[in-house]
């Protein structure tokens, strides 16, 4: 199989894989709206039934007393009804099989993307973070992982996927349209086994800091009481702010060894370690105030709301490093291509 065929090949499946977040993202959507839409009958119906619960319970003792009323008397409550469907276990709701699917067609979609690295570096006979769009795709790709892996230590929090997906679905539609590049050799300053050292590792912890980015907005959403509608089905301000602060401690140290590493990268190609040049002043900024959230996490006083400004000012200094910087800015850096 020649290069063009498999530079073929990884264009096909990067499509293949925006297409399945794209439905994914739809399918939380859905979730989304089929949980709040079924919790305004349930909210209708709750004073008459916890009032019939509390007088069926009334005289009941001991910390089990729920299950033993259900096991003797919901047979004779109802002798015409059908003894087995008393243990049959709840069917899923609509909401539930929505999510369910949405997540199994992100891992589906995280397979393709990889796929599509993988082939891209197969095509151009290099590690595929050469460029722009690569650099773009392969963020995206670790932030969709360090979702997954969120999501299967705590699948209460699924309810964020929707928003998790859609700055990843914005920044695949950016890299397959304006940063999009052919698949070609990487030019020579950047054939360096630092390539692999460095840039990889700023680019699997900036994907990794686009969760807790996404999630210190959530929580100053939640936190604020405003849009109560679009706020009510996502998870306590508190789980919110664990989970940023818990992935950006995850985070902050691989994106402080990439700093570490371009620097050793500079002197060895330049001659200096630090030379202030734009891209290495603004990775330094968002290393200082990733610094800062950290330290105001621990700070009382601070754990509340400005902490999480903090954070969300991090991320968009990563952000702004990445578009901006790269694309606007002329400097030492920008040999990487759009």
């Amino acid at each position: 199989m020649n290069d063009v065929v498999l530079a073929l090949y990884s264009d096909r499946l990067f499509m293949a894989a925006v297409a399945v977040y794209v439905l994914a993202m739809a399918l939380h959507a859905a979730e989304y709206a089929a949980a709040r839409a079924r919790r305004v009958p349930a909210a209708v119906g709750a004073a008459p039934s916890a009032l019939r619960s509390h007088s069926a319970d009334v005289g009941a003792v001991g910390p089990h007393y729920g299950s033993e009323a259900q096991g003797s008397a919901a047979p004779d409550a109802s002798p015409g009804s059908d003894p087995s469907s008393v243990s049959d276990p709840p069917r899923r709701g609509t909401a539930e099989r929505l999510g369910a699917v949405a997540v199994n067609l992100v891992v589906l979609g995280v397979v393709l993307h990889a796929a599509s690295l993988v082939t891209r570096g197969l095509a151009t006979d290099r590690w595929p973070l050469g460029n722009m769009y690569e650099f773009t795709s392969a963020i995206a790709l670790a932030a969709v992982v360090a979702w997954l892996v969120v999501l299967r230590r705590n699948p209460a929090l699924r309810a964020v996927g929707l928003f998790v997906l859609l700055p990843v679905v914005v920044l695949l539609f950016l890299a397959g349209t304006v940063l999009y590049a052919r698949a070609a050799p990487v030019v020579p300053a950047l054939r360096s086994y630092w390539l692999v050292v460095h840039v990889t590792t700023i680019t699997v912890s900036s994907g990794l800091l686009l969760v807790p980015g996404v999630a210190s907005l959530l929580y100053l959403l939640r936190r604020s009481g405003r849009a109560a509608a679009l706020a009510e089905r996502l998870p306590s301000a508190n789980t919110l702010d664990r989970l940023a602060y818990r992935t950006t401690v995850v985070a902050f140290p691989l994106y402080t060894f990439g700093v570490i590493a371009g620097a050793v990268w500079a002197e060895a190609a330049w001659g200096r370690f630090w030379g202030w040049d734009p891209k290495e002043t603004v990775a330094f900024v968002a290393w200082v105030v990733y610094a800062a959230y950290l330290h105001a996490r621990a700070t009382a006083g601070w754990r509340s709301g400005r902490a999480a400004w903090i954070n969300v000012a991090g991320f968009a200094v990563v952000l702004f490093n990445l578009f901006f910087i790269n694309m606007v800015v002329a400097g030492l850096h920008s040999y990487a291509g759009i």
